[in-house]
């Protein structure tokens, strides 16, 4: 199958195909991409449906008729055979089914018992990455946090993206006002630490992003790619700069300081809207080209070059993502995307960096100064980590959990989580879990987090679910919004995600008896009061039990969503215009409603106490010595080995390897290496390497290639799946390692609390063979080793 399967746009559907089939629409909840597909919809041997064909949605007014791999499989890995079906509890050390009365009675118990001392500090809560995926993910867990009352709040954005939610607080006051690249309009893109031709793009929604690169390149654009691997996205490339991995912020920083030490800064339109300016001047006075290129490993021309093509362009954008945000200057390496940004005039214009306006948002209202974004409000318990965006480290949830004393967390609730493997030193956490008084799971499968959990909770496949995206509509290179129900109804004995959210809520809440749609109905008389109240709400002074009347879906999270969309920036405000935005309105454009190209947001989006963009906000300032400190050491340091994660097409970190269609080809758990290094260290193609980090040591097989620069390896995330006890027979099969195992967890960005799973010192050397092993365990029967021969086994540093 090729890497990317793109249709033609503006076709109609075919017919469907067999006895009994019909065809539907679905978007796509596999990746940010949100496209939309054509799913084939017929009857098994038995009579129940299921999907079996998809492809890409011509009439799609965002996707127009693109898929990929994933989305083109979406029926295999919905009908995937080992997704739990039904509830599993533990009874005499075992899960075992259970019917969903059962099982929320022993949540309902479980909780109850660990919180019967009234410290809400005992529960954590994990939330997954796929929860932005969802309706339910984004409905419900603001409630559970709520109602749970716990301080203990971990996510997936801690090992993701939370340096770019850090940086864009500390700049426009709102951790969720993210400006994406406008893609479509941009002639001049440069990309640092991203790979949308495998990732399809991240905090940056765009359906066909390969495609609009090219297109980038036909109207005479430029592309320029910045990352230690010579990427799928870096060979489309007009230039590819190989940056030592974690060298990130010293580029871009360098980057400032030419553009102020040349006189090219020019802020443009949104000049007026800008403070600090001076200051980001000062700070970036000592980071000269000269200076940094050997520690980020760019030569001083070709960072001046960058940064003069850059304050050229016409209309031109820089856009960042996992690979400059989980290294050790995550922010400021975010920060310093949208300080070059608005210092080339490029920050919320047309081609530049835009924010876009998704339809659930909050109606626009005047400009005005607001309470800005601050970071530490509490702190853990073990660590002392400072909160961020309400959350603490999920590197610091096994901790949390094993370490004795007042506060220690006795039970936890995950939410479409996987931790074990997405975290480092899952052996640790493993271990923490396995200690718990509690745990539930809301999780399709058995994996190697959820086999821990006393209950576990299993939510229909995605076929079975509306889609909806809050999340990535907030991302969109292009403002639109499209829904679909779901697609087969539920079948015998199956719950809807978002009523198992619900009754966990209540649960949470001491009342696991009361019906699921109260949680809807009280969420909806909080919001709709909340508006009535406001002097800027669009439907201000009217009456609560009216405008509830007036919603419109065939369930809670419906009305929630018409709801939504109609207090929204294009909505019909409870029939003030009667052209709005309404859930019906959806449901009558079925392929989606445009709404518009981005447009210039400033000051409206701004909520910084000056009402300003806080160009040099202070926590970023008062960091630098800290970079200068880290250039120091890079310059002193001897050669050493860095290891970066990488992604591919077929994969989501570990969700869709138990899926046969994506497995095999280029999808493999490999460790690339360079040719002059596998040479130095001994390693032959297919060979198997030893990686050794301060968390411990994993074995991968070595694939030998020049896609990553000399000094650099990669090893892909996700992978790991040899745990006894997990029901995952295909992911089980192949396992691959878990990269996460050679951190400690010890090593983090600071003003964000993300994990550094990129650009941190490894050794390798090649794994010891199994005659090696067994006279390594003689030896150590034989007694302690001496300095010498202790050393003839272990990995070697480089």
């Amino acid at each position: 199958m090729p890497e990317s399967v793109t249709t033609q746009p503006n076709a109609e559907p075919g017919p469907a195909a067999g006895p009994g089939a019909r065809t539907a629409l679905r978007i796509c909840p596999l990746c940010e991409a949100t496209c939309g597909l054509v799913v084939t919809v017929a009857p098994d041997d038995g009579g129940r449906e299921r999907i079996t064909a998809a492809r890409g949605d011509r009439d799609d007014v965002f996707s127009r008729g693109f898929v990929c791999p994933k989305g083109a499989l979406f029926g295999e890995l919905d009908a995937d055979p080992h997704r739990l079906v039904r509830p599993l509890v533990r009874r005499d050390g075992e899960l075992r089914e259970a019917s969903w009365e059962e099982a929320f009675a022993a949540v309902a118990e479980g909780l109850g018992r660990v919180l019967e001392d009234g410290d809400p500090r005992a529960v954590a809560l994990f939330l997954g990455n796929p929860n932005v995926h969802t309706v339910a993910g984004a409905l419900y867990p603001p409630l559970l946090v709520k109602a749970l009352r716990t301080p203990n709040v971990f996510t997936a954005s801690t090992l993701d993206q939370m340096p770019k939610h850090a940086s864009s607080g500390l700049l426009y006051g709102d951790p969720l006002a993210i400006p994406v690249p406008d893609l479509d309009r941009t002639d001049h893109l440069l990309v640092v630490g991203a790979n949308p031709l495998e990732s399809n793009g991240s905090l940056c929604t765009a359906p066909d992003f390969p495609g609009r690169l090219r297109a980038l390149r036909r109207r005479g654009g430029t592309l320029t790619v910045v990352d230690p691997r010579r990427t799928r996205t870096a060979r489309l490339a007009d230039r590819h700069v190989a940056v030592r991995p974690g060298g990130d912020a010293l580029l871009l920083m360098a980057m400032v300081q030419v553009l102020f030490a040349e006189e090219l800064a020019d802020t443009g339109a949104a000049g007026e809207h800008l403070g600090g300016v001076e200051d980001v001047a000062r700070l970036a006075a000592g980071f000269t080209p000269e200076a940094v290129s050997g520690a980020c490993g760019v030569e001083p021309e070709v960072i001046r070059t960058l940064a003069r093509e850059l304050a050229a362009a016409e209309r031109a954008a820089v856009y960042g993502r996992i690979g400059s945000t989980t290294v050790e200057f995550g922010t400021t390496a975010s920060w310093l995307v949208d300080v070059l940004n608005a210092l080339t005039g490029n920050l919320d214009r047309p081609g530049g960096a835009m924010f876009p306006l998704s339809a659930t948002a909050r109606a626009p209202r005047p400009p005005a100064p607001g309470r800005g974004f601050a970071t530490g409000r509490r702190r853990s318990r073990v660590s002392g980590h400072p909160e961020v965006k309400g959350e603490f480290p999920a590197a610091a949830l096994a901790e949390e959990i094993d370490a004795p004393g007042a506060g220690r967390v006795r039970a936890l609730v995950c939410v479409a989580g996987n931790p074990v493997l997405s975290a480092p030193d899952g052996a640790r956490l493993e271990r923490a879990l396995a200690g718990l008084d509690f745990m539930v799971s809301v999780d399709p499968y058995l994996n190697e987090t959820s086999r821990h959990a006393h209950v576990v909770l299993p939510p229909p496949p995605p076929s079975r679910s509306p889609h909806f995206d809050f999340s990535f509509n907030a991302l969109a290179v292009r403002n639109q919004a499209r829904y679909t129900r779901p697609v087969i109804p539920l079948g015998e004995g199956e719950m809807s995600e978002s009523a198992i959210l619900a009754r966990l809520v209540l649960c949470a809440s001491g009342a696991p008896g009361a019906d699921p749609e109260s949680v809807d109905a009280l969420a909806v008389e909080r919001t709709l009061s909340a508006a009535v109240a406001d002097p800027l709400s669009p439907v201000h002074g009217r009456d609560t039990g009216e405008l509830t009347r007036l919603l419109s879906g065939e369930s809670g999270p419906e009305r929630r969503l018409d709801m939504m969309l109609r207090l929204g920036p294009y909505g019909d405000g409870f029939g003030a215009d009667p052209g709005g935005l309404t859930l019906a309105k959806l449901l009558e454009h079925p392929h989606g409603v445009d709404l518009g190209p981005l447009r210039p947001r400033l000051p409206e989006v701004l909520r910084t106490p000056s009402g300003k963009v806080e160009l040099c906000p202070e926590p970023i300032a008062a960091d630098i010595p800290r970079l200068r400190r880290f250039l120091a050491d890079r310059r002193k340091e001897a050669a050493a080995l860095v290891l970066v994660g990488r992604r591919h097409l077929r994969s989501n970190n570990s969700w869709m390897h138990n899926v046969p269609g994506l497995k095999g080809g280029s999808n493999r758990c490999t460790l690339h290496v360079h040719p002059a290094d596998a040479a130095r260290l001994g390693l032959a193609d297919g060979s198997l390497a030893e990686i050794a980090g301060d968390g411990g040591a994993v074995r991968a097989p070595v694939e030998v290639t020049e896609e990553v620069a000399p000094g650099v390896v990669s090893l892909p995330h996700g992978w790991g799946h040899d745990r006894p006890g997990t029901r995952v027979p295909v992911a089980s099969a192949e396992p691959g390692a878990n990269v996460n195992q050679l951190l400690d967890g010890r090593l983090l960005d600071p003003l964000s609390g993300t994990a550094v799973l990129n650009g941190f010192p490894v050794r390798v050397a090649p794994a010891p063979t199994p005659a090696g092993e067994a006279a390594g365990e003689a030896a150590a029967e034989a007694g302690p080793a001496s300095p010498a021969s202790a050393g003839s086994t272990a990995p070697s540093p480089v």
